[in-house]
């Protein structure tokens, strides 16, 4: 019997073979192809994904003063030297590489990643630049911005990724970060409760929240999905509310760590 730890390392798997067949064989113009990001390209986009994978192994290997210490220290204090700049430093030089090295050094972090994060002691968490999280919360993380920066990338290459189920994991993490994303804002976020329906895209329907809330979202999970990760602006979803608190929070959330992003126009 598998474990939620393997299922989710299974999604996130597979979410990465599928952003490895789009950018395999892409030439030096593919490679330098601008994205939606400003200023990086589709290079600086799987970049940033190594660099994350291996820098998440290194804090899964860091607990109790493990072989990965040394490393997470050091990631820690460039962190502290260049708070707002040293991740986007980090993919900028990574993505300096060949493609042909990138693209072994992803596939060799992915598997250190998910070997790192087994070996993570039951019930331990792991430290990370908010509060530390448990292997499943950060598999999670991973897989939302896999899916997130794979977006980027399909939209540079001009091809359409097919939508499956597994994005039922960026929907739980953008229902469960609503009350961040007041915070970033600088808000209060409401008291209660609200009720989240999605559909997903094989037609299940997801819930999250009381059956009874005043406050209510419902639609197609895709568009959830793009929207908490900021790849599509709120006019241009088919989501529908119910109350001015959840027509506000759509405005505003985000299910990825950091200060609030700048989101997406309209089309």
């Amino acid at each position: 019997m598998t474990s939620l730890l393997d299922d989710l390392l299974d999604d996130l798997r597979a979410e990465g073979d599928q952003l490895l067949a789009a950018v395999s064989g892409l030439d030096a113009v593919g490679w330098a192809t601008a994205t939606p990001a400003a200023g990086w390209t589709v290079a600086t986009q799987v970049a940033h994904l190594l660099w994350t994978d291996e820098t998440a192994a290194a804090a899964a290997r860091s607990l109790d003063g493990g072989p990965g210490k040394a490393a997470w220290d050091d990631i820690v204090l460039q962190a502290m030297a260049d708070p707002s700049g040293f991740v986007d430093t980090g993919a900028h030089e990574v993505a300096r590489l060949s493609s042909t090295a990138l693209l072994a050094r992803w596939g060799a972090a992915r598997d250190d990643l998910a070997a790192a994060l087994r070996a993570v002691p039951a019930g331990q968490k792991m430290p990370w630049f908010g509060p530390p999280m448990s292997p499943t919360s950060m598999v999670t993380a991973r897989f939302m911005e896999t899916w997130a920066h794979a977006l980027d990338v399909h939209e540079a290459l001009h091809t359409v990724p097919e939508p499956t189920d597994r994005i039922k994991h960026v929907a739980h993490l953008g229902v469960r970060t609503r009350d961040f994303a007041y915070s970033v804002h600088g808000l209060t976020p409401p008291a209660e409760e609200f009720r989240i329906e999605l559909t997903a895209p094989s037609g299940a329907v997801w819930a999250w929240g009381p059956e009874d809330a005043a406050q209510t979202v419902s639609g197609p999970a895709y568009d959830f999905c793009l929207l908490v990760t900021q790849r599509v602006h709120r006019d241009d979803t088919a989501l529908e509310t119910t109350g001015d608190d959840a027509a506000h929070w759509l405005t505003i959330a985000q299910a990825f760590a950091g200060p609030a992003g700048e989101g997406r126009t309209p089309r």
